[in-house]
């Protein structure tokens, strides 16, 4: 797989909710912190979004996607002369929960998805993410219409397993996005995901991520991209904001903690499956990348399960 499909299957994006909503004309909704990233397209209509901390509104008309990767409460408003009202008390309002689509000209009509992400890695994908991240120029709303369409169908038809097929259908969003962003806008940042944009350091994660378990030394990584030694180190730090060691050895961690919690393989067993010729010394590395001993790790993924 790719690095960003590597990454996303040890994450594992769970949709927590999915579906389509309105935002009524002349209202102001405003959504509480959470735990995860939204991912939402506009349908229909048009509205602004007002994320804690940015200054400044953003308006979101037909087509346009957007994730929200921190967790920051949010107003979504058709007017924002108007006062926000919580979510809640909107929800209690309209008794059925989030409705379908309504007859109301002048509303915002919105599809996608609430993720929440598996391991408590998150800021692997999310961190170097911007607060709003905003997909709205042509090929990109071209790139999404096939999504948005299918996904409006599902909550105006709704049939059995449309709960399911709205879940594949905002994860397929989910993924559409990050990748739109990856090619159009993720350049000049610090950060995995815009470590992917640039060919070079695209290619040195690739080599990591499609053979882990091999005693790579800055030397061979340099090769393999066609740069010296400390040109690749010093390009490395700046895009990715970590050692090419630091980041294999973070990526080798996440990938043994997924072999604990999946396998009953002993610890030696994966120590040695990624290179490490003693058991103390794999220990010290899953303890410094995931806070806590394989051990420990392990026990306390089967009693979660």
């Amino acid at each position: 797989m790719d690095p960003l499909s590597d990454i996303l299957s040890v994450l594992k994006p769970v949709s927590y909710k999915s579906g389509g909503f309105d935002v009524p004309s002349a209202l102001s909704i405003r959504f509480p912190r959470y735990e995860g990233v939204k991912c939402y397209a506009v349908v229909s209509g048009q509205c602004w979004l007002s994320v804690d901390g940015v200054p400044d509104a953003v308006l979101l008309t037909a087509g346009d996607c957007f994730l929200l990767p921190h967790g920051r409460s949010f107003s979504l408003a058709t007017d924002l002369s108007f006062p926000p009202m919580d979510f809640e008390t909107y929800r209690r309002k309209v008794r059925n929960g989030i409705p379908a689509p309504s007859k109301d000209s002048d509303a915002c009509y919105m599809v996608g998805g609430y993720f929440t992400l598996d391991g408590g890695h998150a800021a692997i994908l999310l961190k170097s993410l911007a607060p709003i991240v905003h997909i709205r120029n042509d090929s990109d709303r071209t790139a999404m219409r096939w999504i948005l369409e299918c996904m409006n169908r599902e909550v105006r038809n709704s049939q059995p397993g449309s709960p399911l097929v709205l879940q594949q259908l905002a994860y397929t969003m989910l993924v559409q996005a990050l990748r739109l962003h990856l090619t159009e806008g993720a350049r000049g940042g610090v950060g995995w995901l815009y470590a992917l944009a640039d060919k070079q350091m695209n290619a040195a994660i690739c080599t990591m991520h499609d053979d882990p378990a091999h005693s790579w030394t800055l030397q061979e990584l340099a090769e393999s991209v066609g740069m010296s030694r400390s040109a690749f180190t010093t390009k490395f730090r700046e895009t990715v904001g970590e050692t090419p060691m630091e980041y294999l050895t973070r990526w080798r961690m996440l990938l043994a903690g997924e072999r604990l919690k999946k396998s009953n393989e002993s610890i030696s067993v994966i120590a040695s499956s990624f290179g490490y010729e003693s058991e103390s010394a794999f220990g010290k590395a899953f303890k410094r990348v995931l806070g806590a001993s394989p051990r420990q790790y392990s026990f306390g993924s089967r009693q979660v399960s």
